[in-house]
C-alpha cells in the first residue's frame, strides 16, 4: 500500500474513535450502553442491523466460494438472509422492542427467566457466550488475512491491531457508538463497493460485462446451486438465518430492542432485508469475475484482496481496506456489546448477589470490564482459528450448526403458538441439538447441508413436539400475560401498559 492508502485508513480509524468519544457523552448508565435508551431511529437501527450481519469474512471465505462456485453465493447466502429478515419483520422484530417497553430489558436473554425459569436462562446464556467466542474469533482472523495480503502484516499482529482499535470505541461508547460507526462504515463500504464494481465492469469492457461474464466463466458458475450448496443447504440456511438474524445472534436483537416501538423495529427490519437483497449483487460482482483475472488460484480466499491491489488506484485501495475493516468492526463490536449485556445483566447477578444492587456507574464499569475480557478472549481464539478447521468452518459449520439449539427456545418462545413449550422443552431441545451436532460432525460422514441442518431441525422438532404434548397443560399466568402483551406497542399514556414482573 502507498502512503495515500495509509492516510485514508488512518482517517477511517480516527473517525471511528471520534464517534466513540462523542458517544461516550451519551452514556449515563447501562440502559444507554446496551440499548441506546430505547431511542434509536428506525433507519439507523436498520442500517446498523445490516452492517452487523456480516464481516470481512465476506471478502475472504465468501470470496473463495464466489471464485470457486460462482453465483450460488448470492442464492445460498443473501437470498435466505433477506427472506429471514422480511419474515422476522412481521412476527419477531416488533416483539423485541415491546419486551424493552414492558420489562425494561437490556439483553435478549433477560426475558427468558420469565418465559421459562432462571436455570434455562443461564443454560442459554452460558452456551451462547461460548459459541460467540468462536464466531467473533473467526471474524478477527478474517480481517487479519486481508491485512496480511494488503500490507504484509503478520496474522497475529493483524488480529490484535483490528481488535484493539475496535475495543477502544465500543468500550467507551456502547451501542450508540456501535450504531453510529455502523452508519459511517456503511457510507465507506458503499463508496468502496461501488468503486470496485465500476472499475471491474470497465476493465471487462463496459456495461455488457454485467451479464456477459457468465459466458466466459465455467458453465457451473451461473447456476443458482452448485457444489455443496444444494437446495437442502439453502432451505437449512433459511431456517438458520431466521433464527440468527431475528435475534438468535444477540447483537441483531439489540438493534430491535433499542428501537422506540415495535413499529419502528419492523421498519428497521424491512430496511435491513432490502439491503441484503440488493447490495450483494454489487458487492459480489467483482468476486464472481475474479476467475477472469486470475486463473487457478491456489488460495481463492485471497482473490478479492488481489483484485483490489491490482485494479484500484492508490487511495481507493485504502478505502476498500477500510470498508473491509468496517464490516468486521461493525459485527464484532456489536457482538461484544450484546455478549457483555448478557454477562452483565443475566450471568453475573446469578453468580453473585453483589451485582444485583450496583449503582449505575458501578454497573457501567462492570460492563466495560466484561467487554474487554470478552474481546481479548476472542482475539486469542482468532490466533488459533486453524485449530478449529479455519475461518469458513468456524463461520458456516460451527456457528451455523450450533446457533439453532440456542435460538429455538429464545425465538419460538416469543410466539404465542408455542406457549406450551416450557422450560423442559427448551432444555431438551437444546441438549438434543448439541448432541446431534457432535454425532453428525464426529461420528457420521454427512454432507455440509446435513451437518448444518440436523441440529436445528432436531431442536425445532423437539421444542414444538413437547409443546404439543403439553397441549392440555395450563400455561403459567405470567407466560400468558407476557406473550399477550407483545402483540401491540405500549400505550405511553397508560401507565398500566408498563411493568410486567418476573
Amino acid at each position: 500500500m502507498a502512503t495515500l492508502d495509509w492516510i485514508v485508513l488512518g482517517l477511517f480509524f480516527l473517525l471511528m474513535v471520534g464517534i466513540g468519544v462523542w458517544s461516550f457523552r451519551q452514556i449515563s448508565g447501562t440502559q444507554d450502553f446496551f440499548a441506546a435508551g430505547g431511542k434509536m431511529p428506525w433507519w439507523l437501527s436498520g442500517i446498523s442491523h445490516h452492517m452487523s450481519g456480516y464481516s470481512a469474512a465476506v471478502f475472504v471465505a465468501y470470496a473463495g466460494v464466489a471464485y470457486t462456485y460462482g453465483f450460488t453465493l448470492y442464492i445460498w447466502w443473501a437470498v435466505p438472509v433477506s427472506i429471514a429478515v422480511f419474515v422476522g419483520a412481521a412476527i419477531i422484530a416488533p416483539k423485541w422492542a415491546r419486551l424493552r417497553q414492558r420489562m425494561n430489558i437490556e439483553s435478549p436473554m433477560e426475558y427468558l427467566s420469565t418465559r421459562y425459569n432462571v436455570p434455562t436462562q443461564q443454560l442459554m446464556a452460558w452456551s451462547g457466550v461460548l459459541l460467540k467466542l468462536f464466531d467473533v474469533g473467526a471474524k478477527w482472523a478474517a480481517i487479519a488475512v486481508i491485512l496480511n495480503v494488503f500490507a504484509g502484516v503478520p496474522l497475529a499482529a493483524g488480529i490484535f491491531l483490528s481488535g484493539l482499535i475496535s475495543l477502544v470505541y465500543s468500550a467507551i461508547g456502547g451501542l450508540w457508538a456501535d450504531a453510529w460507526t455502523d452508519f459511517a462504515q456503511f457510507i465507506v463500504q458503499l463508496i468502496a463497493g461501488v468503486s470496485m464494481f465500476v472499475i471491474v465492469v470497465m476493465k471487462l469492457g463496459g456495461l455488457g460485462a454485467i451479464t456477459g461474464i457468465w459466458d466466459k466463466l465455467p458453465a457451473a458458475h451461473s447456476q443458482p446451486l452448485a457444489g455443496p450448496y444444494t437446495m437442502g443447504f439453502v432451505l437449512a440456511y433459511i431456517l438458520i438465518d431466521f433464527l440468527s438474524y431475528n435475534g438468535g445472534t444477540w447483537n441483531l436483537a439489540q438493534r430491535y430492542i433499542a428501537s422506540p416501538s415495535g413499529s419502528s423495529a419492523r421498519k428497521a427490519a424491512i430496511l435491513s432485508g432490502a439491503l441484503y437483497l440488493i447490495w450483494p449483487l454489487i458487492l459480489f460482482f467483482p468476486m464472481w469475475a475474479a476467475p477472469l483475472f486470475y486463473q487457478n488460484l491456489k488460495d481463492p480466499t485471497q482473490s478479492y484482496s488481489m483484485m483490489t491491489m491490482d485494479l484500484l488506484p492508490h487511495g481507493l485501495i485504502g478505502l476498500v481496506l477500510a470498508s473491509m475493516f468496517a464490516h468486521t468492526m461493525a459485527m464484532t463490536t456489536s457482538d461484544a456489546n450484546a455478549i457483555t449485556a448478557v454477562i452483565t445483566r443475566d450471568i453475573l447477578p446469578v453468580i453473585s448477589k453483589k451485582y444485583r444492587t450496583l449503582s449505575e456507574k458501578a454497573a457501567l464499569r462492570v460492563a466495560r470490564g466484561a467487554m474487554v475480557t470478552f474481546v481479548v478472549l476472542t482475539l486469542i481464539i482468532a490466533v488459533y482459528s486453524s485449530t478449529f478447521g479455519g475461518i469458513l468452518s468456524l463461520l458456516i459449520v460451527w456457528f451455523g450448526a450450533l446457533v439453532g439449539p440456542i435460538s429455538i427456545p429464545m425465538l419460538l418462545g416469543l410466539i404465542p403458538a408455542f406457549k406450551r413449550s416450557d422450560s423442559k422443552a427448551a432444555i431438551v431441545s437444546w441438549a438434543a441439538g448439541i448432541i446431534t451436532f457432535i454425532i453428525v460432525k464426529y461420528v457420521l460422514t454427512v454432507s455440509t447441508a446435513t451437518l448444518v441442518a440436523s441440529p436445528v431441525l432436531v431442536s425445532a422438532i423437539l421444542f414444538i413436539g413437547m409443546g404439543w404434548l403439553n397441549r392440555n397443560t395450563p400455561v403459567a399466568p405470567k407466560v400468558e400475560e407476557l406473550l399477550d402483551s407483545l402483540s401491540s406497542d405500549v400505550n405511553e399514556a397508560n401507565p398500566r401498559e408498563h411493568g410486567i414482573k418476573a
